[in-house]
């Protein structure tokens, strides 16, 4: 065993991935061939010094030390592989980071993301090579895409969710090939990817080992594989066709220094700057302006915003357009007698608890107002992970600047709508990353798409690029409009085909108007979700436990 030559392996597969990776234009198809240095990798540790036994060539009997030893090495290749790619292609985490904390706390918290989803890529590998020592190979491939893929929705669903790097979101600087989103969702691409370079391992094999006819079928069979889906993408691309529901929509891009926001720059102030940018491309017969995350800033009482001078100015503002409707971030508290939620905190002057929320608030000509509260909160910085089983630990987490519940957040999607009926999907920053709670709100009657967010944390880095070019997705997921209010940059309109017909350049401060066209259908993956994500999840399970099964058996016998 040349170890050596598989670290080799495993660093060009690091490599290849990152290369594949956005915002890095015409190189996503490596994804599709991106793991093969490491199944090749695998594959030389499984085959050193083993002695295959019976008639399945996939399965191996070694000394249990060997074993042991084979095992650690797979663990430890692909661990290398995928430390690498992940804290490559995700880098900028620290940025976002270090905005709130000291730059050790920020490091310890970077490590979540760069180091966790890496862990749970290296496991699902790992698996597959221990389910490959009990069964078939080709049970085991199977078991290699589920494990992948139940470790892709585990950390889309659990407390310290980060699902940036989920495979599927490697197409998003490449929406034309995987238009079939509509169905699948983004754990259709995972699926994609993991069985092409499956195929692709295959043919190198066949193409080594095999003569004549042989070496070329598993090559004709992994051809297929990637033609087919991107021939079925490009024809859907090309004959999808909008329903004509005009809107004319205004997003606005203030330009705000993150860091100036919160202190440096009065409410006052920030208020004009958008509602003179609002004014320089609003017209007549604009519906829906559309301001970033945070774009209000100080902490507003949601029970007394009729009230609240920021709130009339806001009124004011809208009022010049008759159809208009204002949607904008704002960071917006809750006051309680009581512990009503588990994020509400104390307030020891008043004896009263409060929520405090990274909310978006519809404004419009009536005195309708509406609320929305970010729910995908960032782990460890936004919302203390598993909040109610880890509550002992709340001194050690004021210490690190958070509370207990940190961020009040609401469990369910949430949908704004208009006096004239217009539904839309409000969505804050890190939750343009979850297509099926996007897609809930779309079911729910969300016509288009409002992302509203605050780059600027991450500095003019790649992250800023990735969060735009995911948003596509979303709009093939859902087959609606998303437009994209970003308070340092990037803003953008995006049609239902995941084109972006307009963006804004990054740390420019300006206004984008367009007109978008309202979708009332539902697509399947909106109407189903992540099938392929739990159905993966399911057969995981069950192969799983075959491992220890096996196990067991043959120390029995």
């Amino acid at each position: 065993m040349n170890s050596k030559q598989t670290t080799l392996l495993a660093l060009l597969s690091a490599f290849l991935m990152w290369l594949a990776w956005p915002p890095i234009p015409f190189t996503t198809p490596l994804l599709l061939v991106g793991l093969v240095p490491l199944l090749i990798a695998i594959s030389k540790i499984r085959n050193s010094n083993s002695v295959t036994t019976g008639n399945n060539a996939g399965s191996m009997d070694a000394a249990p030390g060997n074993k042991a030893k084979k095992g650690k090495q797979v663990f430890l290749t692909a661990g290398l592989t995928f430390l690498i790619w992940n804290t490559a292609c995700i880098y900028w985490v620290y940025n976002a980071v270090s905005a709130y904390n000291n730059p050790f706390v920020a490091f310890l918290i970077s490590l979540i993301p760069y180091g966790l989803g890496a862990l749970l890529m290296t496991f699902a590998f790992w698996l597959y090579y221990r389910l490959g020592q009990y069964t078939s190979k080709w049970v085991a491939y199977t078991g290699l895409i589920s494990f992948w893929i139940a470790m892709e929705y585990l950390h889309q669903t659990w407390d310290l969710a980060f699902p940036w790097m989920t495979l599927g979101n490697g197409f998003a600087a490449s929406h034309q090939l995987v238009q079939w989103y509509e169905f699948t969702g983004v754990y259709g691409g995972s699926l994609w990817i993991l069985l092409s370079n499956i195929l692709a391992f295959e043919a190198y094999q066949a193409w080594k080992t095999q003569t004549g006819k042989l070496k070329f079928k598993p090559v004709m069979i992994f051809a297929a594989v990637i033609l087919i889906p991107i021939a079925a993408s490009l024809i859907r691309y090309t004959t999808y066709t909008e329903k004509s529901v005009p809107v004319n929509v205004v997003t606005v891009q203030p330009n705000i220094d993150p860091y100036q926001k919160l202190g440096g720059i009065s409410t006052q102030e920030q208020l004009r700057v958008l509602t003179k940018l609002s004014d320089s491309v609003g017209q007549v017969n604009t519906e829906y302006f559309i301001w970033p995350e945070t774009a209000i800033p100080n902490y507003s009482d949601e029970d007394r915003i009729r009230s609240n001078p920021d709130f009339i100015l806001l009124q004011d503002f809208i009022s010049k357009y008759k159809n208009g409707t204002l949607i904008t971030g704002i960071e917006s508290i809750k006051v309680y007698n009581d512990k009503q939620t588990i994020s509400a905190k104390l307030d020891p002057n008043s004896g009263l608890y409060i929520d405090n929320f990274n909310a978006a608030m519809q404004v419009e000509n009536s005195a309708n107002v509406q609320f929305y509260h970010k729910s995908k909160l960032v782990p460890g910085v936004e919302k203390m992970p598993f909040p109610e089983t880890l509550a002992f630990l709340t001194p050690v987490f004021a210490q690190l600047g958070g509370t207990v519940g940190g961020w009040g957040w609401q469990e369910n999607p949430g949908v704004f709508y208009a006096q004239s009926g217009v539904g839309v999907a409000p969505v804050i920053c890190y939750e343009s990353l979850w297509g099926d709670w996007v897609g809930r709100s779309v079911k729910d009657g969300a016509q288009f798409i409002a992302i509203i967010t605050n780059d600027g944390w991450w500095g003019n880095t790649s992250g800023k690029d990735q969060h735009l070019l995911y948003a596509k997705l979303r709009a093939i997921e859902t087959r609606r409009w998303v437009v994209r209010s970003a308070n340092t940059g990037i803003s953008a309109f995006i049609d239902q085909k995941g084109n972006i017909i307009k963006q804004s350049k990054w740390w420019t401060r300006t206004a984008l108007k367009a007109d978008i066209n309202l979708n009332s259908d539902l697509t399947f993956y909106v109407q189903n979700g992540d099938l392929i994500a739990k159905l993966f999840t399911m057969i995981a399970v069950v192969l799983a436990l075959i491992i220890p099964y096996k196990k067991w058996v043959k120390k029995a016998v």
